[in-house]
């Protein structure tokens, strides 16, 4: 049975949003996806550079391991090598020189890029003994 107002009338009761109504819930939707895509686009690239990172120091300390297992004592020098890991290729570069006060050991700092990026992503020093 419809409803009547003050009058007598019947009225008909009606459910629903307005226009404007949606337009404001669309909006702050909107919005909230916007700020989701952000978060989860910066996570992304946190991820990639911790994994380019942790494979970049993989790469030194297999440098720094390979001189400890062979016992070798390098030469106060510079040298610079490519190596494939996780199916990409790593520049290193290895700088050995005289442990301050101990002639009888090397100091070897060790660098690793990413072949496409100009800036280090690891950087290991290491003492090797004669």
């Amino acid at each position: 049975m419809p409803a009547r107002n003050q009058n007598g009338r019947s009225t008909l009761l009606t459910a629903g949003f307005t226009l404007v109504e949606v337009l404001v819930a669309l909006a702050v939707l909107t919005i909230a996806l916007a700020a989701v895509m952000r978060a989860l686009s910066q996570s992304i690239d946190t991820s990639a550079s911790l994994r380019d990172r942790t494979i970049a120091m993989w790469v030194a300390q297999n440098r720094l391991t390979t001189h400890l297992v062979e016992r070798d004592f390098p030469a106060m020098d510079t040298t610079d090598g490519k190596v494939d890991m996780a199916g990409r290729e790593w520049l290193w570069r290895e700088q050995v020189m005289a442990a301050p006060g101990e002639p009888a050991m090397r100091q070897i700092h060790i660098e690793v890029r990413a072949a496409s990026d100009p800036q280090p992503l690891a950087k290991l020093v290491g003492f090797l003994s004669k």
